[in-house]
């Protein structure tokens, strides 16, 4: 589950640039904290849920500070914990750690959300060879983030974006002129990258293994229709569930043998997991 360390150094600068402004200021902190005061604090989970992102969380309070907050993880990404538990602790100079506050706590809980929201989604798989799958419904700027949460929260990553995977999807088989056309086109163009075709018809499925493709996009079709699918492919490509899906009925379409279910929701509509920051009280 590795984060690239640069990527989230961008997105946490940008984020705290996003609420310090031009100056990098925090008046209320500046103006009710000395400079050389120093506190210690938990995150602290305000409900139920799965972690992710503590390590993004930790580099905004080293961000902030200039390196002089310490940060000391308590759980690991990808643990179940419950209301009150401390996630992680925070010491050192206190206007940086309140500086690092809100900015560290929207990643951290964004990031929860999605690997809790997740969650549901794989325990309602288990038991299945169905397997929960992102898609490119990202939050801009987040995807990096959002992506590893779905990953903490047992879920398991499509492609990061239109770079490296093809995806022939309806509009461009109506623009190519067929399923067999446009496969043709992206692998002359593209000899070496996976190709995926979306279907939405068994004779459609039928139609792209022919022409080659070992992975199809079953778009919103129900469980009859996935069996018969699943039949007529006979294990002759991967097949992913797509469109409209819901958590009540994930098992119902799992269990029809495809392989995945993607899930936009996961990255679009997960709420949030209600972390909160608690500065320990001064002896």
């Amino acid at each position: 589950m590795n984060l690239d360390q640069t990527a989230v150094r961008e997105i946490v600068r940008r984020a705290l640039a996003e609420d310090l402004g031009p100056d990098r200021l925090d008046v209320t902190s500046v103006a009710t904290i000395p400079a050389d005061q120093t506190d210690t604090g938990d995150l602290v989970a305000r409900a139920d849920g799965v972690v992710a992102g503590l390590d993004v969380a930790a580099a905004v309070f080293d961000e902030a500070s200039g390196g002089t907050v310490g940060f000391a993880k308590k759980v690991s990404d990808g643990a179940r914990v419950a209301r009150g538990d401390v996630l992680a602790t925070v010491a050192g100079p206190t206007r940086a750690i309140l500086t690092a506050e809100r900015t560290a706590l929207n990643l951290l809980s964004r990031m929860s959300g999605v690997a809790t929201h997740t969650r549901a989604w794989a325990d309602a798989l288990a038991g299945t060879k169905a397997l929960v799958l992102d898609t490119r419904k990202t939050t801009p700027g987040l995807r990096a983030l959002e992506k590893y949460a779905v990953r903490a929260g047992g879920g398991t990553n499509k492609r990061m974006g239109l770079y490296d995977v093809a995806m022939i999807k309806d509009n461009h088989t109506v623009a190519a002129g067929g399923i067999a056309p446009a496969f043709r086109l992206v692998r002359e163009a593209f000899p070496d990258v996976t190709i995926q075709v979306e279907v939405d018809t068994v004779a459609e499925a039928v139609e792209a293994v022919e022409a080659g493709s070992t992975f199809l996009l079953l778009d919103n079709m129900e469980p009859h229709q996935l069996r018969e699918v699943v039949a007529a492919v006979d294990g002759r490509a991967e097949l992913e569930a797509t469109g409209g899906l819901t958590l009540d009925r994930a098992r119902e379409f799992a269990e029809t043998g495809v392989d995945y279910l993607s899930v936009g929701a996961l990255t679009h509509s997960s709420p949030i997991l209600d972390i909160a920051l608690d500065l320990r009280p001064r002896s």
